[in-house]
Order: structure tokens, then sequence, then C-alpha cells
């Protein structure tokens, strides 16, 4: 592999349009494109060969970060989770970071993909494809009008839970040992929103969800089971994580795995402390793969939203990753199936074009 930014990474999760948020929301968006601090800007992407992912709109929780952070290099912790988000708050942080998002496409950082096929076009293009992705749907009704609407605007991936309970169901809180056996699963309402997705074309991402949630996704749903930023509970039993059971159903719906790059989610200790080597993640990538199949593995990284890996602080340091698969012994065929293939075929297959 001459070219170190090659083949181009298409990533399952990024955290970027919060950070935009946060920073001052649209009054900042430029600095996307002029440099920013931060794991993704235009100039890192092009110099790690980053080409695009889902970003992700998420609305935070009043959080004590320092407190989260400090508990969380423990041998052992147990975050209480977040109480649920009304959609009157929730609605219009949505709106304001789908606005961030429109803003950059507008400014001619990225297009928003409505496609497999579009993206392929973006990406050969050499340019930034980004799938409108909703990770925790408190901004989504009851009656699911929002959701038609959103869907128009773009939306095309949606997680029905972050951490915290939504009217859809409930997700696993960062806990550490632990399984994502910890609760109910999904709702009625939950119920309804995996069949609209489905008829609509809007993929369900079951990261975060606790197991029973899981389940019932995997029964209701006719799609591909898709986790698009979670690990091997088998290496890291974190509750966020992935146990083997869950990853032969997905292979069995011919789904897909992102590997998440939370350095909290890959050490065998499941502390967030970020002198990971990247053989552990080679760890979890070689699971995960005897597990799924090469056809069934991605990247899903969580940058802009976790402590990841020294090597991996940003999108400039991909390189080093494909490196470290090449040195491992993945061929060129499968680096690039990890990278973006195996996204686009997922992606092809959940909607229809």
């Amino acid at each position: 592999m001459t070219d170190p930014t090659a083949p181009v990474v298409f990533d399952g999760h990024n955290d970027v349009l919060l950070k935009l948020y946060r920073a001052g929301g649209l009054a900042v968006a430029d600095s996307f494109l002029t440099g920013r601090v931060g794991a993704i800007d235009a100039a890192r992407a092009k110099a790690g060969g980053f080409g695009g992912g889902f970003f992700a709109v998420y609305i935070p929780s009043p959080t004590d970060l320092d407190f989260k952070t400090e508990q969380m290099t423990k041998p052992s912790y147990d975050l209480p989770l977040p109480d649920p988000i009304d959609w009157e708050d929730a609605f219009p942080v949505v709106m304001a970071q789908a606005a961030i998002l429109f803003d950059l496409e507008k400014r001619g950082a990225l297009t928003v993909c409505r496609s497999a096929a579009q993206i392929r076009d973006v990406l050969k293009a050499g340019q930034m494809a980004a799938i409108f992705h909703i990770e925790g749907a408190e901004a989504i009704d009851a009656e699911l009008n929002t959701l038609e609407v959103l869907y128009q605007a773009g939306l095309r991936s949606l997680g029905p839970v972050w951490s915290r309970s939504t009217i859809f169901g409930h997700g696993v809180p960062f806990r550490y040992p632990s399984t994502g056996d910890i609760g109910d699963g999904l709702t009625d309402h939950g119920l309804r929103l995996i069949r609209r997705c489905n008829e609509l074309g809007i993929m369900v991402d079951l990261s975060h969800l606790n197991e029973a949630g899981f389940w019932d996704v995997a029964r209701h749903s006719t799609k591909p089971l898709v986790a698009t930023h979670s690990n091997a509970h088998a290496i890291c039993s974190h509750s966020r994580n992935l146990t083997d059971k869950q990853l032969a159903a997905i292979r069995e719906s011919d789904g897909m795995v992102g590997l998440n790059f939370a350095v909290a989610f890959l050490r065998d200790d499941g502390r967030m402390v970020a002198d990971v080597p990247l053989e552990q993640m080679l760890r979890h990538l070689d699971h995960l793969i005897d597990h799924l199949g090469e056809d069934r593995v991605g990247l899903g990284s969580d940058y802009d939203g976790a402590i990841v890996p020294e090597d991996l602080t940003s999108c400039a340091g991909l390189p080093k990753l494909r490196h470290a698969m090449a040195q491992h012994g993945y061929g060129e065929a499968l680096i690039a199936k990890l990278c973006q293939e195996n996204w686009l075929r997922v992606l092809e297959k959940t909607w229809g074009q």
C-alpha cells in the first residue's frame, strides 16, 4: 500500500456537530474548513484520508464530564443514567445541529448523501460524504410526525436511544463490568418506530440499546442489524459492547458492526485511559471478523465524542491504523472492506439504493 491515506475511510460515527453546536453553532461552522480544536476538520480529513461517514446529531444531558471521566478510570464503575429528555427540549437542539450539517454542505465542506450510490460518487470525486444520523430519538414524537419530516430533510440513520431512556426503549449505562442485559426492551412506540424506519429506508442503529431492545429489533426488523460504533464484549466486558450471541444475530441478518475507538470499550479493563496500543484495536477487529465475516466489519470511530487511543487522536492519524492493519496481515482487499466497502454494502442493502 503506497498511499498512506488510501483507501479512504467512511466512518460509522462522529460527534463533530455536537462540538460545533457547543462552540457556537452556525457562528463557528466555518472552523470546520479553516481549522478547529478537535478530531475532524477539512485539513485533518485530507491528511488522514477521512472521507466522511455518519454525522451524529445528539442531544446532550447536563453532565459533569470531569466526574464521569474520573469514575471511568477506576477498575469498576456504574454511572447513573441521565434523566430522559422531553420532546419539547430535544427538538430545537436537533434542528440546530442539523442546520450546522446543512450549512457545512452549503460551504462545500461535505455532501449530505441519501443513497449508497451518491456516497460512492462523492468519495470518487475526492469529497466528503455525510449521512444525517440522530443518536437518541428524543426529538421523534410518539405519532412519528417528526420522523416523516426529518426523513424528507435527509435523515437516513437513527438510534432509538442513546444511553438514557426514551419513549421508544432503554439504553445501557456506562457500567464496567456488565452486560447490556439490564432491563426491558422496546416499548410499543419503539416497535412502531422500527417498522416505520424499515418502510422509509432509515437505518436503525443498535449501538447504546440494551440487550432486550436489541433482541426486539432482531425479531421485528426486516433489515440488516447494524451497530455503528460498538466492540466485542468477549474482549472488554463493558455494557456497551456486543456479546458473541448478538454478533451471531448480526451475521445472520447480513448486518454490520463499526469498531468504536473509545478506549473504555477497547481496553480489557474497561478504563477510560488513552494509552491503548493499536494492537488492542486489532484484537477487537480480529474477533469481529471471526464472528461476523470479512464483509460485516468496519470502523465507527466516535471521533469528537470520546477519548481515543493516543495514536489516533484525530482523523489525521488514520494512516497509522491502515499501516497497523497491513502489518497485522490484513490484505489490501480486506483493508478496503474495513475502511469503506462494507459500509456501502450494508447501506445499499438497508436503503435499497
